[in-house]
């Protein structure tokens, strides 16, 4: 994790001069910390950018080559631009102060613990503002409202990430469904894998999407089920010798924030192509500013204060990369 560090003019002369390192030292190594334990980068393509917004975009596909015999005149081909998406970012803002009272007095516990619990709280609202993004979603919403400010949720043709009637730009008639209503089981995440690897671009062109990774809450029932099903070779269910063929394949996401933004009592799951997503823009999140950190000298209180500034934000493209299981309204995958 980047932050850029600014001081006061004068600071390192005063009495808070030689807990400036220190306090530095503390957000830099915590911050590395939570950045490793962030589950972000495995459900969003993570990059930077320049702009107050960016306009993510497609393509639809060419009819391709055409059999035209001997000396045959070429056809013409064509595409047009797919549906667009403004993702736009946002300004995050946090403090803290050190008195001068706890240099005064060598409190190296307070000297710790807060520039800690400032760097695990940047964190933590970031993976919270991802999670309420996927929880939304889970609740086929098109808005969420996090700490006061609205944000969208909606893909770029406009329906909720997860929807039953994802429209064609070339022919709104064709729609495609990624929300489904069974629980998770071996057969459900055999099914649901093969609907997503059927997915289909503007032109019904196949697309060769293709899942690894589940994400599910962090709910005790459902990593039983999961890691029974992809955990044997052969079939989970019982004591046959089947050949269990979604043994080994997957790469498994328990998103322990994410059961603050999912209903009580529900169990959803989700599948996720990280590939597809990176190549076409399906989940994005760009950072604008990174973490800014500056300290200076409160006139009034003659504390420490030290402010942190980001700028950053997410949103949903294409809804290719991505489809869920165990909700309510969904279609249902397996006939009951």
């Amino acid at each position: 994790m980047t932050i850029e560090f600014t001081e006061a003019s004068g600071l390192n002369d005063s009495i808070y001069g030689k807990c400036q390192t220190p306090i530095r030292m503390f957000l830099e190594s915590r911050g590395e910390l939570v950045e490793q334990r962030s589950v972000l980068k495995e459900l969003f393509t993570m990059g930077t950018t320049e702009n107050f917004a960016d306009t993510y975009t497609g393509m639809t596909a060419m009819e391709g080559f055409k059999p035209v015999g001997e000396s045959g005149a070429y056809p013409t081909d064509g595409m047009r631009e797919s549906y667009k998406k403004i993702v736009e970012y946002f300004t995050w803002k946090d403090s803290f102060r050190i008195s001068k009272e706890i240099i005064e007095d060598s409190k190296m516990m307070d000297l710790r613990k807060r520039p800690q619990n400032f760097m695990t709280g940047y964190q933590r609202t970031r993976e919270r503002y991802g999670a309420a993004m996927y929880g939304g979603a889970l609740q086929m919403q098109k808005q969420i409202t996090f700490m006061g400010q609205k944000f969208d949720i909606t893909c770029n043709d406009g329906k909720p990430l997860f929807a039953k009637d994802h429209p064609s730009i070339l022919d709104e008639k064709f729609k495609q469904c990624n929300v489904f209503s069974d629980e998770f089981s071996a057969k459900a995440l055999g099914k649901l894998e093969t609907r997503m690897q059927n997915f289909c671009g503007d032109a019904k062109e196949l697309l060769e999407v293709a899942p690894t990774t589940i994400v599910i809450p962090n709910d005790a029932d459902l990593k039983e089920a999961v890691f029974a099903a992809i955990g044997a070779d052969k079939n989970p269910i019982n004591s046959d010798n089947a050949f269990n063929y979604v043994y080994g394949r997957w790469r498994i996401v328990v998103w322990n924030y994410l059961n603050d933004f999912v209903k009580a009592g529900k169990k959803p799951w989700m599948l996720f192509d990280p590939d597809y997503s990176e190549k076409f823009g399906g989940a994005v999140w760009n950072d604008r500013i990174q973490l800014e950190v500056r300290s200076t000298i409160d006139d009034n209180t003659d504390a420490n204060v030290w402010r942190g500034r980001s700028r950053f934000g997410a949103g949903y493209n294409d809804w290719r990369c991505v489809a869920a299981g165990g909700i309510e309204g969904g279609e249902q995958l397996i006939a009951a």
